[in-house]
């Protein structure tokens, strides 16, 4: 797969820590994009090409995953791509480019809305507990736990006592799931107040599209600010060395997606994954299916 950077190189460009400031990252930016004449000459039509290569590697990748897990069930190891962003911020899309390109057989993907009246009667990580993705999964959650401290937060659906201990829950929790032999990619797609309006009037003038609007994400712009404040309080207050974050400029689709790609490669590419060796020996097998076929074609011949 030819790549201009290493995955590596791109998922620590997008890592951010504790001292991270939301308000100076663009969300126009394009961390990382080779300085190719390819790359300025088409950009979209170059990332839809690499992302098809990627997507080779991504599906190879997933199924040593699998096949791993399949094969030794003490190979508790799995990926979690956790997807966070503002309404409009892509995470739908996200999903259908990147994990498009990988096997449905081991992904395992969950969007998480308002809590059900069951759901409420629980603690608020239950419900993700609940979805978590088995050994040899690529798991994504479209929004997760951290709406907790987001929307919960924001539109003061519960008092800060209540939402205020639950980052270090969060953090214990993600603890706890590394321990266990999880991959943690977390990533918030940022996107800018000016392009979510452009994606909200797209919907608007496409019929195709009314049913993903949602006349409280109008409402919700009402809240940027606040949301913009909380999300950076997430970024900062959970972003640890074993579960760190990572905000990928979404304003250009083609770059979202080819980035993403390149976080969970990378996370993938950490496990150090291979196809696990037979259980046989391939080639008495070989040799037992060659008889039989020469002596079926035998007794076929001889009717």
């Amino acid at each position: 797969m030819r790549n201009d950077r290493n995955v590596a190189d791109v998922s620590e460009l997008l890592r951010v820590g504790s001292g991270v400031d939301l308000g100076a990252i663009d969300p126009a930016g394009t961390p990382g994009l080779p300085d190719r004449k390819a790359v300025r000459r088409d950009p979209k039509g170059w990332a839809r090409a690499e992302l098809v290569m990627l997507g080779e590697e991504l599906a190879r990748q997933q199924e040593m995953l699998f096949a791993s897990a399949k094969v030794n069930p003490a190979d508790q190891r799995r990926v979690l791509l956790v997807l966070q962003a503002m309404d409009c911020g892509g995470k739908d899309g996200t999903v259908k480019k990147v994990a498009g390109t990988m096997n449905p057989e081991g992904l395992r993907i969950t969007a998480f809305g308002p809590p059900t009246a069951e759901e409420r009667r629980h603690d608020f990580l239950w419900r993700i507990r609940r979805a978590l993705p088995l050994p040899g999964y690529l798991g994504i959650f479209n929004r997760s736990h951290y709406e907790d401290v987001l929307v919960v937060r924001v539109r003061e659906l519960a008092s800060p006592r209540v939402w205020k201990p639950r980052y270090e829950m969060i953090n214990t929790f993600e603890r706890e799931l590394v321990d266990s032999g999880f991959s943690l990619v977390k990533v918030m797609l940022h996107i800018s107040y000016d392009e979510q309006r452009r994606r909200l009037l797209e919907r608007l003038r496409d019929p195709t599209k009314y049913w993903k609007y949602n006349p409280d994400d109008v409402d919700n712009r009402a809240y940027w600010p606040a949301y913009q404040q909380a999300y950076q309080d997430v970024l900062r207050r959970c972003g640890t060395d074993h579960a760190p974050w990572h905000v990928v400029p979404a304003d250009r689709k083609w770059y979202r997606d080819w980035a993403v790609a390149h976080l969970i490669l990378d996370a993938l590419k950490r496990l150090d994954l291979s196809y696990p060796p037979a259980a046989f020996d391939p080639k008495s097998e070989t040799k037992r299916l060659e008889r039989e076929e020469t002596g079926s074609a035998s007794k076929m011949n001889g009717r």
